[in-house]
C-alpha cells in the first residue's frame, strides 16, 4: 500500500510521544479525573469522589497528587475552615482535552447499541 518499510532494530517504544502520553494518562482513573475536570471544573475532591463512584479516597488522592505532579491539573487550597480544596486542568491539562475528546467521539460512534 505505499508504506515505507522502517527498522525496528533500534527503536525503542520508550522513546515515541505515544508512550510519554500514556504515562501521564495510564491507570484505571486517570482519564476519568481528566474528563470530570473538563467537563465540570473547578471540581472539589467529594464531588470527584461521587461523580467518579467506587473509587477509594486514597486512590483518587494518588492520582489527583500524580496529575498534579505531572503539570495536568492545578490544585487550589483556600484557607478556611473547613478546609476547601478545588482541582481544575492546567493549560497542558487543557491542550491534552483535544486527544481525550477524540476518544470520547470514538467511543460515542463505536459503543455497542448505537
Amino acid at each position: 500500500m505505499g508504506e515505507k518499510c522502517r527498522d525496528i532494530s533500534q527503536a525503542r517504544f520508550e522513546d515515541t510521544g505515544y508512550s510519554y502520553t500514556l504515562s501521564l494518562i495510564q491507570g484505571k482513573h486517570k482519564m476519568a479525573i481528566l474528563y470530570c475536570l473538563m467537563e465540570y471544573q473547578p471540581v472539589r475532591f467529594n464531588e470527584m469522589r461521587r461523580y467518579l463512584g467506587g473509587i477509594a479516597d486514597k486512590t483518587l488522592s494518588t492520582n489527583l497528587k500524580e496529575l498534579e505532579r505531572d503539570g495536568l491539573v492545578h490544585r487550589c487550597e483556600y484557607p478556611q475552615v473547613p478546609p476547601r480544596v478545588e482541582y481544575s486542568l492546567t493549560d497542558l491539562g487543557v491542550s491534552l482535552m483535544d486527544v481525550l475528546d477524540q476518544l470520547c467521539v470514538w467511543g460515542e460512534g463505536h459503543r455497542p447499541g448505537r
